[in-house]
């Protein structure tokens, strides 16, 4: 019994996470596709529609959107949105959190994670994101403390630390690996090789 039920836990470790990556994309392009149907169809006859026009005008809106968000006035409107969302009591909450997750996600757009770093803490060495420089200055004037980014594992969260910077080492390991490895408590399946 217990070596069918290690198969069992084999075959699952082995499906499940191809089975919901699968499974997640998926869901992705129907919803474009599912979003952009109805109003691609006011605007061309069902004649000329085939399926996977709307998961095109899906991506080409929000690759317009990031080149439109680039400019002052767009910029600007954005902001006073964001502001707005960000006064309103329960939307405020909602609004924050898938922000901030895409902030943690966005690994490829990191400018302010510049170096992945070691901190000591009580014995053991926890590994961070240096963010926030100029916020340290900001808060704490006359000391020479660093905002380090530290990542709660198996869940979207995570501490900012304010340390001082002799006590930072650096690691020698990408700002994405890094991210994966804090995420998932150090079990990876299998290590990357360094170049």
């Amino acid at each position: 019994m217990n070596n069918l039920i290690a198969l069992l836990l084999k075959g699952l470790v082995a499906v499940l996470p191809i089975g919901l990556t699968v499974s997640l994309i998926f869901w992705l392009l129907a919803t474009g596709e599912a979003l952009a149907k109805p109003l691609l169809l006011f605007v061309i006859s069902e004649s000329v529609y085939f399926p996977g026009l709307g998961l095109l005008t899906s991506l080409l809106t929000l690759v317009l959107i990031g080149l439109l968000v680039n400019m002052y006035g767009v910029r600007y409107l954005v902001k006073i949105s964001q502001n707005v969302f960000e006064r309103i009591p329960l939307v405020k909450s909602i609004y924050g959190a898938i922000k901030d997750m895409m902030m943690v996600f966005n690994l490829a757009e990191k400018k302010e994670m510049k170096s992945v770093v070691s901190i000591e803490w009580n014995g053991a060495q926890v590994i961070g994101f240096v963010t926030g420089e100029q916020t340290g200055k900001k808060l704490f004037k006359d000391q020479d403390l660093v905002g380090v980014y530290v990542p709660l594992s198996y869940q979207i969260g995570g501490i900012t630390l304010y340390i001082s910077r002799d006590r930072l080492t650096q690691l020698d390991i990408g700002v994405e690996e890094a991210m994966r490895l804090a995420l998932t408590a150090g079990v990876q399946s299998r290590p990357k090789e360094r170049p």
